[in-house]
């Protein structure tokens, strides 16, 4: 990892000692942290793992909304070009991790940052230690109670920009839920648990390690609280817990992990000098690891190449040239502009239906007779638009595929950096087992078309199972996703030569989207530039 910044603390066994002399959070005062205790307990309270990924990412029970743009984290050969940043915390039970975790991301002020806590990963137990769990006799805070080869596997994947799911923990029934949470997109990771430092491949992946020093006393005082007000435990067992359990793995395996820090934060959130340093720190790494897209190489790279075979272009019949003729006339009504362009799409629908993997079928006729022909060879179909154009393209889709999923991805324009960003992403569960038509109305540059088919390939769709439908496409577009995703199939009704300045398609059509829904486009509108839905 590079040198931290410069500060002037105290240099202790290999790892900085951060300690400030303000108040903080006032952590010091061990009565007024004293949980109440009655001798009536209200019910349990069903309390899950925390995996949460934090404002400005925002979570709603159908959907996820990102609220700021991911630039790209792929090179021109869309392959990743940068991993994410992970931070690991460690430190006793009830140190104050997730704290300082949370005032961390408040802190840094970037999207795409995701807290992922090690309480996910405990192991599925058994009946016998389910009994043991029940009577607080099973050890928690041992390395052996947490799987390690997901908790990798899972760090792993995330670090490199794809999509994992993480088990869901219910504390109170000790064992996982059903529905495992999804966590997509990040640029920092922020993990954290009382074994993050104990296994060596996990310290392979961590960026920056920081350990949460908190006396023990004020541990102590914060796991009753939380033991008992939210999991619904009685003092006793919590108590007795700690002495045979805690106390014991806090002194044998996460106190010495404390000389692999490479900074130690003294009395957790409260230490606002710490949390400034480290937050610096993060933000010169990401400011280093920063993509800059030269949009004029892309453009200029693939010039005088002949057009993969991976595209197919509608045959160019009187009819398809005639219905082309009305949507690039910009004298054409907006009525005749949305019905040509609808007979338009059901054609491109159905020339991309015929890419598909199909097998024999041999079915009987009314007259008794047997009929060869083909059936669809796959698991499903789901169609994802790129929002907000590539919408107008999901009533044809649905048209001809009868129960066809639908997923959307919002991707638009910087317009300091010309760059695409991603704000949006809503797809369907266990999609990596689809065939996906990715539906974009016009491809000029084809750097969100690049950009959407990265997340489909960060969801494990494999690539030779997309298919890139649009109905018109500049030739600098085919070139740039073609080079980048050899595999994916590109159909579209038209290629048009040129790209301007701008990068707008020339000869053109417009932009598709202000023309079909009527809005006005900005003075310097792009082809590819999408508006935000208005769910």
């Amino acid at each position: 990892m590079n040198s931290l910044p410069s500060y002037s603390g105290a240099r202790i066994s290999g790892c900085w000692n951060l300690r400030s002399d303000g108040s903080g959070g006032g952590e010091g005062s061990l009565d007024r942290l004293l949980p109440t205790v009655s001798t009536g307990l209200s019910p349990r309270k069903r309390t899950t793992s925390q995996c949460k990924s934090e404002p400005p990412l925002l979570r709603t029970s159908k959907r996820t909304i990102y609220t700021a743009g991911r630039p790209p984290w792929y090179n021109e050969h869309g392959t990743q070009s940068k991993e994410a940043f992970v931070i690991g915390l460690c430190g006793g039970s009830a140190s104050g991790k997730t704290t300082v975790a949370r005032k961390i991301i408040e802190a840094l002020d970037v999207p795409w940052v995701v807290l992922l806590s090690m309480d996910s990963f405990y192991k599925v137990l058994s009946a016998e230690e389910q009994t043991l769990a029940a009577s607080n006799d099973y050890n928690f805070d041992h390395p052996d109670a947490f799987d390690f080869d997901l908790l990798t596997h899972t760090l792993r994947k995330l670090k490199q920009g794809k999509s994992v799911k993480i088990p869901v923990y219910d504390f109170t029934t000790h064992g996982r839920q059903k529905e495992w949470k999804i966590v997509y997109g990040a640029s920092v990771i922020i993990f954290e648990g009382i074994m993050a430092f104990t296994d060596k491949k996990l310290l392979q992946l961590l960026d920056m390690k920081i350990f949460v020093d908190t006396d023990s006393d004020i541990r102590l005082v914060r796991r009753l609280r939380r033991d008992i007000t939210d999991r619904g435990r009685d003092i006793e067992g919590v108590i007795k817990q700690y002495n045979k359990f805690v106390k014991p793995a806090f002194e044998q395996y996460i106190e010495p992990t404390m000389r692999l820090a490479d900074i130690v934060v003294p009395r957790g959130g409260g230490n606002m000098v710490a949390i400034d340093l480290i937050v610096q720190h993060v933000h010169s790494q990401l400011e280093e690891r920063k993509l800059r897209w030269d949009m004029a190489a892309l453009a200029s790279a693939h010039q005088a190449q002949p057009l993969p075979q991976t595209l197919s272009v509608l045959e160019s019949t009187p009819q398809v040239r005639g219905m082309h003729t009305i949507i690039r006339n910009k004298e054409t009504s907006r009525d005749e502009f949305i019905f040509y362009s609808k007979r338009l799409m059901r054609l491109l629908i159905e020339r991309a239906l015929s890419f598909l993997p199909s097998q024999v079928h041999i079915v009987q006729t009314p007259q008794g007779e047997d009929y060869e022909g083909r059936t669809f060879h796959g698991k499903s179909i789901t169609g994802v638009s790129i929002l907000r154009a590539g919408e107008t393209m999901e009533p044809a889709l649905r048209a001809v595929c009868k129960d066809v999923r639908i997923g959307k991805i919002l991707i638009q324009t910087n317009q300091d950096t010309g760059e695409p960003e991603l704000h949006y992403l809503r797809l369907p569960k266990d999609i990596s087992e689809d065939h996906v038509i990715l539906m974009d109305c016009t491809v000029s540059t084809g750097a969100a078309a690049m950009m959407a088919v990265r997340v489909l390939l960060d969801h494990d769709v494999p690539e030779d199972k997309i298919l890139l439908v649009s109905l018109l496409m500049a030739e600098m577009g085919v070139h740039s996703v073609a080079y980048a995703f050899p595999q994916v199939k590109i159909i579209t009704t038209a290629v048009d030569k040129k790209v301007n300045d701008l990068f707008h398609i020339i000869p053109g059509i417009g932009n598709f989207g202000d023309r079909y829904f009527g809005t006005d486009a900005p003075p310097d509108w792009s082809d590819e530039e999408m508006d935000e839905p208005s769910y």
